[in-house]
């Protein structure tokens, strides 16, 4: 069965970075279109980006729109986050995705 893990979260300050990986398993990864969602506390699911099965279009939410990356590696079966000045709002749990199916997660807290 469709098997996503998420990892690489954590406790960064205002302005750092973080990069996350999702290992995917139990489906074709090559041919998907991938995800990226989240939910911060207290709040209901947030869509922050897409990308292509080529990895050669990618799409994003306008609140990490020119902060955040995705990329995938179809060879290794992972999809990426790279997050780059990050703040406050950005705390939450962070989901890879295959259309509506989500892996269990990883918090990403943002603080000083």
């Amino acid at each position: 069965q469709v098997q996503l893990v998420e990892s690489g979260g954590g406790l960064v300050q205002p302005g750092g970075s973080l990069r996350l990986s999702c290992a995917a398993s139990g489906f074709t990864f090559s041919i998907n279109t991938m995800s990226w969602v989240r939910q911060a506390p207290g709040k209901g699911l947030e869509w922050i980006s897409n990308i292509t099965p080529d990895g050669r279009t990618t799409t994003y939410a306008d609140s990490v729109r020119g902060r955040f990356t995705v990329s995938r590696d179809n060879a290794k079966n992972t999809l990426y986050l790279q997050m780059n000045s990050l703040r406050p709002e950005d705390t939450a749990v962070y989901y890879c995705a295959k259309a509506a199916i989500r892996g269990q997660g990883t918090q990403v807290t943002v603080s000083s």
